[in-house]
């Protein structure tokens, strides 16, 4: 590839980047012969033949298996650590969320939102805290107790999830009202809304919109 793009030094830029994404043991090998996660690294070390200051990846991390994910999440870092400009497309909100910048929702080819992570979450103020109970008796005590805060039991998973609006205050008063009514919380977290929710809350309200 760096002799068809007449790059100066080719064999030597081509050892350089093979070595980077440890894959110089395996150069002499048909490509055929390459893992899933080899080839996804071998397309990324050929993107950055002649040192581009821009970079395209398509979905680079579809079919990997989760170690070689986050090694992918890592050189990417790494690149734009680097100064690299990278455009990235991906199905998978979580890896978004873990690498962008900037961030476009797309959705029926249209860009529908943008920003950073933050900014598109800061669009659903409210997250949720969930509490587990260690049965389905005290669970349905807690969800009999706590009906003004419109909590939504999960008898599958012995959980109770209740909106907040994110403040201390709020959760403490759903704390005392379950101790002093000696209902035993097994454990609570408080979980703020992901780029998952967004992107649903996002659809949902176009899928209203166009009725």
């Amino acid at each position: 590839m760096a002799k068809l793009r007449h790059l100066p030094d080719p064999d030597k830029q081509a050892e350089e980047l093979l070595r980077r994404f440890d894959l110089l043991d395996a150069a002499d090998r048909r490509i055929s012969t390459y893992s899933g996660g080899m080839c996804r690294r071998l397309d990324l070390a050929m993107s950055l033949l002649g040192n581009p200051s821009v970079i395209f990846l398509d979905e680079p991390t579809t079919g990997l298996d989760p170690q070689a994910r986050l090694a992918m999440w890592e050189m990417i870092k790494d690149l734009a650590r680097s100064g690299v400009t990278v455009f990235l497309t991906t199905q998978y909100l979580e890896e978004a969320d873990h690498l962008a910048d900037q961030i476009a929702i797309l959705h029926e080819g249209h860009i529908v939102a943008s920003g950073s992570p933050a900014e598109l979450k800061s669009r659903l103020p409210r997250g949720h805290i969930e509490l587990r109970f260690d049965n389905e008796t005290t669970l349905n005590q807690a969800c009999d107790l706590l009906k003004e805060f419109n909590a939504t039991a999960d008898s599958n998973n012995l959980t109770l999830s209740v909106i907040t609006d994110g403040s201390t205050r709020h959760l403490m008063r759903l704390l005392t009202k379950a101790a002093e009514a000696d209902i035993e919380i097994a454990e609570f977290a408080q979980k703020l809304p992901s780029l998952e929710d967004v992107f649903l809350a996002i659809v949902t309200s176009k899928k209203e919109g166009s009725r």
